[in-house]
C-alpha cells in the first residue's frame, strides 16, 4: 500500500491552511493559525501520515506523525 501524502498546514494570504505535499490547492483557509493546526492535525490522525506545521516565514516549525512509525528508527 502506498504512502499516504503529508498534510502540511501553511501561511496562506492573510490566513492559514492545510494542503497535502505536492499539492499546490488547499483544502480550506482558516482565520487563525491554530484552527488550521487542529484540522490538519484530525486529518493526520485520520489518516495515519505525517503532519508539519510551518511558521509564517514558510519554515519547517514543527512535526508530528501519526503513522506507522519503523522502531527501531532508521539512521
Amino acid at each position: 500500500m502506498a504512502k499516504k501524502p503529508e498534510v502540511h498546514t501553511v501561511p496562506h494570504g492573510e490566513g492559514w491552511a492545510n494542503r497535502r505535499a505536492g499539492s499546490d490547492r488547499v483544502s480550506k483557509v482558516y482565520d487563525t493559525k491554530a484552527e488550521a493546526q487542529a484540522a490538519g492535525r484530525d486529518t493526520a490522525r485520520r489518516e495515519n501520515t505525517e503532519h508539519i506545521i510551518h511558521k509564517r516565514d514558510g519554515t519547517i516549525g514543527e512535526r508530528n506523525s501519526y503513522g506507522n512509525d519503523p522502531f527501531p528508527p532508521k539512521g
